[in-house]
């Protein structure tokens, strides 16, 4: 995560991973869901803070969860229903449950069927917000899978390139591949310059904006730093502006808005506004001997970490050994939370009646 969007040092809250777990699933508990449904919404949520993928974590989505929920958006008992299913695919019906409810159980369907047929998908439609796409992508790598999520909303963000209506959500895509003694590959982000909830999350830290990241309400391009977040903006698919390839970002928009919205039957996300996911499996085994792919991971992977650095540059990442190393970090030093989250939290448990072990 770039700095500017971090958490000053003054208004650093560091809670253990344990506390943060119980007081999460105590709320989700509070609003009706069963203890399974509690402990992997959860952990979607902690799993994302933990990699420092805060914009995904309980910081910005546990309080509109909330909201979802006491306004009945949100189902917190869903039943599921198999719209369409073969050997190797299926299409639900999530009943208005959370996407990072139903999502892992979609996964894992996915995982099934490719243990099974060396491949599986699974679109669920008629759900709400995945909560990260890259713990779903991760939940296959972790079986000797290479695993793939993603999750298209209704268009109020993003405009298209040279667009000033917006059309889609940040369309999100994560792809996760396993190797054997180097951290997993996990490639996780929005098909927007920046994903929205950063956007959330630089209000409340009270940093501005890089150029070409958004558009004003007319679709001109803000080419400036903004000192603050505009109140009227749009987001621009990634590379920002034609001349640096917006029309690719655009474009791998489109791609997920056809997998998630039309391939399950909930519509373009623009005309019909639903929320809509797709996952994919693939056994390695299917296609070649697992541990010879594995090895093959390391080498690759660790010749990426190793590549010589630009000048002023210190090391070369590839996609998921930051964030692999930063939850190393948060678990043994705890995760630090903006002092205005643990403020929610004390909020939210006086409104709900519950007792949490927060700071």
């Amino acid at each position: 995560m770039l700095e500017r969007f971090k958490v000053p040092t003054e208004d650093r809250v560091y809670v253990t991973e344990e506390k943060i777990r119980a007081a999460t699933n105590a709320i989700f508990l509070k609003m009706g869901l069963d203890e399974e449904g509690a402990r992997v919404s959860t952990d979607v949520l902690i799993m994302n803070d933990l990699r420092g993928v805060e914009t995904h974590g309980v910081s910005n989505m546990l309080r509109s969860y909330v909201a979802g929920y006491g306004s009945g958006a949100l189902n917190p008992t869903p039943n599921i229903k198999m719209l369409r299913e073969s050997s190797t695919t299926a299409t639900w019906d999530g009943d208005r449950g959370l996407g990072a409810h139903i999502g892992p159980m979609a996964m894992q369907l996915a995982m099934d069927k490719a243990e099974k047929h060396g491949q599986g998908a699974v679109s669920v439609t008629n759900t709400g917000h995945l909560a990260g796409a890259g713990y779903h992508a991760a939940m296959a790598a972790q079986q000797d899978m290479i695993g793939m999520a993603m999750t298209g909303s209704g268009g109020v963000q993003a405009v298209p390139t040279f667009g000033a209506e917006p059309r889609f959500g940040t369309n999100p895509i994560a792809y996760a591949v396993p190797a054997r003694k180097m951290p997993p590959f996990l490639f996780d982000v929005a098909t927007t310059q920046v994903a929205g909830n950063k956007i959330r999350l630089a209000r409340r830290v009270g940093a501005g904006l890089i150029p070409n990241w958004v558009a004003g309400p007319d679709g001109t391009v803000i080419d400036k730093e903004t000192d603050g977040i505009p109140d009227e903006y749009f987001m621009l698919p990634f590379g920002g502006t034609r001349e640096n390839g917006s029309h690719k970002g655009y474009a791998f928009a489109a791609v997920v808005d056809v997998m998630t919205g039309q391939l399950s039957g909930a519509g373009p996300g623009f005309i019909k506004q639903k929320t809509a996911h797709y996952f994919q499996a693939w056994k390695i085994d299917a296609f070649m001997d697992t541990e010879k792919f594995k090895d093959d991971m390391d080498d690759f992977l660790e010749g990426l970490a190793n590549t010589k650095p630009a000048p002023e540059q210190e090391r070369v990442f590839y996609p998921g050994l930051s964030e692999f190393e930063e939850t190393n970090k948060r678990k043994a030093e705890g995760i630090p939370y903006h002092r205005e989250v643990i403020e929610w939290f004390g909020t939210a448990a006086a409104e709900l009646g519950l007792d949490l072990d927060l700071p």
